[in-house]
């Protein structure tokens, strides 16, 4: 076996092409006034290599691409039409345990979206929770303990 896969190395067929990034969805927020500023934004977007889908939400200024493209490139690309962008800060309020919390709540965030903090979420307590379930009419080991 070992002579079969010495030979089998110079039989075999390499291929110089780079790995493919996988695919991707890349939101991002741009601050765009005019239907100029849309279309500019769009077509620098869809000109890149990898892009799929490329759409456009002027009312939310939210820019979302899908693709196989890198987030950092589609970003350069966004700002180096002269507008200011950044990735996506905000997430759906119903997702967040505490959506007014301070730095969550933003009054410039789309209607029903909150920004993406960690204050938001609650603190996890795994090892109280496993205390307090020891004890509970569920727990079928809980007569055991007792």
């Amino acid at each position: 076996m070992g002579a079969l896969d010495y030979l089998s190395n110079f039989c075999t067929v390499t291929s110089t092409r780079s790995k493919r990034k996988p695919m991707q969805t890349v939101e991002i927020k741009v601050k765009m006034d005019c239907d100029g500023c849309e279309r500019r934004v769009k077509n620098a977007v869809t000109s890149m290599k990898g892009v799929k889908t490329v759409e456009v939400n002027r009312k939310q200024s939210r820019v979302v691409v899908s693709g196989y493209v890198d987030p950092n490139k589609v970003l350069r690309r966004v700002k180096s039409t002269g507008k200011i962008a950044e990735f996506w800060p905000y997430i759906p309020q119903h997702l967040v345990y505490y959506p007014y919390v301070s730095g969550a709540y933003d009054k410039r965030a789309p209607a029903g979206y909150v920004r993406n903090v960690v204050q938001a979420y609650p603190a996890s307590n795994a090892a109280e929770e496993n205390i307090v379930s020891l004890f509970s009419d569920d727990n079928v080991n809980a007569c055991f303990i007792m």
